[in-house]
């Protein structure tokens, strides 16, 4: 269970005023001192993350943040934090204490509609007010459940657990995998062949989180495969029996690997799996489009959710701004950023090259989508973008049935 990577537990946020109990609640449903617990409003500053094993849900982890209504220069930073957490909530509860029922709590009803987060309501501190009967009847309308706590008491958690199984999003119940929809259509025993570098940026004595997962996908769907370096690409193919149901290459060896790959013979990237299993496989291959739109001195944001250091000939930084200026013909106004920096003036960019997000939650990488989408900027993601740059888009895209029909405007190019 500790060793669930935080992308694949159900992300539960606690949000709230100052001082209604979010912390107190946060320790009673882990049954942990996780979080400081005090009577002084605003105790709670940055996010407190706790993982857990939450049956029959499974990994999850729960995010008290700060008072949605905290103030002062400090208290903006705050908030701002807590405003962040919205991206990557799968399930929001939103606390709130007696009667105290107002703007903010309806914003924030407001926030996770739009997002189609589901909701549950905690009515904290019942043991000393219950809620206005006239806002428990509007969200028992609009079909958003209640619960009632005293959560320094631990009265009414049992009650707030079942809620949250009850609530939990259907994607969760029955989570997407990353070869579903593809590993189905195979004829049984045909391989898979993947295509994996060990170069400067692969990280000593281990094999990436896609590839890792790749693989456990692969044996889950009872399917076996072939990893190779891309130098024994070509004796691994001349070495089967019969022809690979797929090869997956790291997208930056596409050219290579498109090259010795028979066209009849499947081929995708590592990160166009990962658009597909955490964000919108047509939304990003639309952004990927969009490249031929560029022209030199236009403004491209690069995202690396992961911050490691920098290296040599490091993808985010040299690979890909080498690779979009030769495409457009001269250079572009590059802007990299690493980790959940999100740019404040996103309208000002022409497009967004976003990693695949194997660390984060379907949720965070969606909500990104979706920040682009309403800033009229087109997204992509590294494996999208570099092969419509390299030429091999169509190709990349072709193994993937849910595209069929799909109106993406390839250009001639691809």
């Amino acid at each position: 269970m500790k060793a669930t990577p935080r992308g694949l537990r159900l992300h539960i946020g606690i949000f709230g005023r100052r001082n209604v109990g979010k912390s107190s609640l946060l320790n009673a449903l882990t049954r942990q001192q996780v979080a400081i617990v005090s009577e002084v409003a605003g105790t709670t500053t940055d996010p407190v993350e706790k993982p857990m094993e939450m049956l029959p849900l499974g990994p999850v982890v729960f995010i008290d943040t700060a008072g949605i209504d905290d103030e002062g220069a400090l208290g903006s930073l705050r908030v701002e934090k807590t405003r962040r957490i919205l991206d990557r909530t799968d399930l929001a509860l939103v606390v709130a204490a007696g009667d105290a029922w107002g703007r903010f709590e309806e914003d924030l009803l407001g926030e996770f509609t739009r997002r189609q987060v589901p909701v549950i309501v905690v009515w904290n501190k019942a043991d000393l007010s219950g809620p206005p009967p006239v806002v428990v009847e509007t969200l028992s309308r609009l079909g958003i459940p209640c619960v009632a706590t005293a959560a320094a008491g631990g009265d009414g958690i049992a009650a707030l657990r079942g809620a949250l199984i009850a609530a939990a999003p259907d994607d969760w119940i029955n989570p997407p995998s990353i070869l579903g929809g593809l590993a189905e259509r195979w004829e049984p025993g045909a391989p898979v062949v993947l295509v994996i570098p060990i170069d400067q940026e692969a990280p000593k004595g281990r094999i990436i989180l896609p590839q890792v997962q790749v693989i456990r996908d692969l044996l889950d769907h009872e399917r076996w495969c072939v990893v190779v370096k891309e130098n024994a690409l070509a004796d691994a193919l001349a070495t089967l029996r019969r022809p690979p149901a797929l090869v997956v290459t790291d997208s930056q060896a596409f050219a290579e690997v498109s090259a010795l790959v028979p066209p009849d013979v499947p081929l995708t990237g590592f990160s166009v799996l990962m658009s597909r299993w955490k964000g919108d496989l047509a939304e990003l291959a639309r952004g990927a489009v969009a490249i031929d739109t560029l022209r030199p001195g236009d403004r491209v944001l690069i995202i690396d959710a992961c911050t490691h250091h920098p290296i040599t000939d490091d993808i985010a930084r040299e690979k890909l701004p080498r690779w979009l200026n030769a495409h457009v013909g001269g250079e572009l106004a590059i802007t990299n950023s690493q980790g959940r920096d999100w740019p404040a003036d996103l309208a000002s960019y022409k497009l967004v090259v976003h990693c695949g997000a194997c660390m984060w939650n379907r949720r965070e990488m969606l909500s990104r989508i979706l920040h682009a989408r309403e800033a009229g900027v087109p997204i992509t993601n590294f494996g999208m973008a570099i092969a419509w740059s390299l030429g091999v888009f169509a190709r990349a895209l072709a193994p993937f049935p849910e595209l069929a029909g799909v109106e993406l405007g390839i250009a001639r190019r691809n």
